[in-house]
């Protein structure tokens, strides 16, 4: 690599399905000599651009998390009436390589590591029928220096951009999932438009579709604002009903597990056939289920837990199918199935990880 005798293979390209239902996402996959060779890159170059970058972009970032965004956008919800929620068309596929490369050489002057990133940005991508197509713009997703120039793109495309000219509008960015709050809707249609302008300036823009402006309170009438919610990482942000410290129930602007999430981990628990595991033992399902579990359970277990639990309510109907079907006791007795995996759950709780969150104190504000 030191002596530029590297050229990066094509990217070959697998097609994932999008949220949207019907349509399909293009993901890069290099080859392992090019994982290694991207991450020799990331290595000297992380530890140059990370100490500039803005304090609100969580995405892809060492000692930030999703969770850390999540808890940023809830509690400047709770302080501004309003929120953008913006997203970016296609933004993978359209970043301007001129612009990336002029965003990477103001931190590093290394010749290798700027020949190296335009030729990982020029590369052909291989279609899944084997011919090639060069890119004029754009970054393969799924490599592993994408995420890095990304971020160095929208810290200068929109982090510093807002921080001089808006110091007073606070955000959450991670990746290109951006909220922006203010505190009047003439404000937020203001800033709107000025991110508009900013991003064709970087040629990129808005989706028209799937940008929208939210009313994050709970004081509202429907004709005047009908929208009142948005996802976010995974997260709902609507109106709920919730507990404070001291156990009195009221009515918050709060995030909880979205629809789209908790379909997600649904069809994932059906998956597992549990109920046709009659030759397993309890203990060993939770064996066999937990490593999953605790991940919903640390993530969305995070915010909104009832929610959460509401989603993976799903796991335990399951359950008391395997019951009915492994002990003759319990065929067709729902009810008594239903008893004894409760009687469990009161016993052990920690056999299963989202057993444990029903013991969790309520979050209150």
């Amino acid at each position: 690599m030191s002596s530029g005798s590297y050229f990066p293979p094509p990217v070959r390209t697998v097609l994932i399905p999008k949220k949207e239902v019907g349509q399909q996402r293009q993901l890069g996959v290099p080859t392992v000599s090019d994982r290694i060779a991207q991450m020799v890159v990331k290595l000297y170059l992380e530890p140059e651009i990370e100490p500039h970058f803005h304090s609100d972009s969580y995405g892809y970032r060492p000692g930030k998390s999703a969770l850390e965004a999540v808890g940023a956008a809830r509690d400047r919800c709770w302080q501004h009436k309003w929120a953008l929620d913006l997203d970016i068309k296609g933004f993978f596929d359209n970043l301007d390589h001129a612009l990336v490369l002029r965003a990477v050489r103001k931190h590093t002057a290394s010749r290798w590591i700027l020949l190296y990133i335009e030729r990982w940005l020029k590369a052909p991508v291989q279609q899944q029928d084997g011919t090639l197509v060069y890119r004029k713009k754009g970054t393969p997703q799924g490599s592993v220096i994408s995420p890095l120039l990304a971020n160095l793109f929208l810290h200068y495309g929109f982090d510093e951009w807002m921080t001089r000219n808006y110091p007073q509008v606070p955000f959450e960015r991670y990746a290109d999932d951006i909220l922006v709050h203010c505190r009047t809707e003439k404000a937020a249609k203001f800033i709107k438009g000025r991110i508009e302008n900013r991003l064709g300036q970087c040629r990129l823009e808005l989706h028209p579709g799937k940008t929208r402006l939210i009313y994050c309170k709970t004081n509202r009438r429907k004709r005047d604002y009908p929208d009142v919610k948005f996802d976010f990482l995974g997260f709902s942000f609507q109106p709920r009903i919730l507990k404070n410290r001291k156990g009195d129930l009221f009515v918050g602007y709060a995030p909880g597990t979205s629809n789209k999430a908790a379909k997600k981990m649904r069809d994932v628990i059906r998956s597992w056939r549990i109920h046709l595991r009659s030759d397993k033992s309890l203990e060993k399902i939770a064996q066999m289920v937990n490593p999953i579990l605790r991940g919903w359970v640390n993530y969305y277990g995070s915010y909104g837990g009832y929610v959460f639990l509401r989603a993976i309510n799903s796991l335990d109907v399951i359950l008391i199918k395997w019951a009915m079907r492994k002990y003759k006791r319990f065929r067709g007795h729902r009810c008594r199935a239903n008893k004894w995996i409760a009687k469990i759950r009161k016993r052990d709780k920690q056999l299963f990880a989202h057993w444990q969150l029903l013991q969790r104190p309520a979050a209150g504000r």
